[in-house]
């Protein structure tokens, strides 16, 4: 993991009790370190300057208020005990304390991966398909069966044209 100030490697890793069960980490190297721990007002629940500065910017109206996901209603000080999310509304909710440490962890905060060989290869398709199979599932229901057969064959014709 990387310093939060610096291009070196953090080896102290300070947590911050803060009122109302909340923590703040800082992940410094030992100069950082020196430097934080000198600085007056990170201890007591104030932010330091550098972190508010390296942090993207990120609208506070999407993060609760409570520090809770309004989907699943799991506290953000439960994923930092266990170290797993709740739901994945979380990653949305939990957007400014995840950022930082994706990127710390990971060098990056944005997915550079390869795309699965199967499946839609556009959103446009995957929506698509989605409705027809809500609609064949309705045909079927209905008893609408010659329906159901047309709609099938669509089905199987943007899934084969997708593999």
């Amino acid at each position: 993991m990387k310093c939060q100030r610096c291009p070196k490697q953090a080896t102290l890793h300070i947590t911050e009790v803060l009122p109302e069960e909340r923590f703040e980490e800082v992940h410094l190297c030992e100069d950082c370190a020196r430097k934080y721990m000198s600085e007056p007002g990170t201890a007591g629940g104030k932010k330091p300057a550098a972190k508010a500065a390296d942090s993207p910017a990120i609208d506070p109206a999407d993060a609760p208020a409570d520090g809770t996901c309004p989907a699943c209603g799991m506290p953000f000080v439960e994923f930092r005990n266990h170290g797993r999310l709740g739901c994945p509304h979380d990653y949305d909710a939990f957007r400014a304390e995840l950022l930082p440490l994706l990127e710390g962890v990971h060098g990056d905060a944005t997915h550079a991966g390869k795309a699965p060989r199967r499946g839609p290869k556009r959103k446009a398709a995957a929506t698509e398909l989605d409705g027809l199979r809500r609609r064949l599932g309705k045909l079927v229901a209905d008893e609408k069966y010659e329906d159901a057969a047309r709609v099938r064959d669509q089905i199987r014709r943007l899934e084969e044209g997708d593999a």
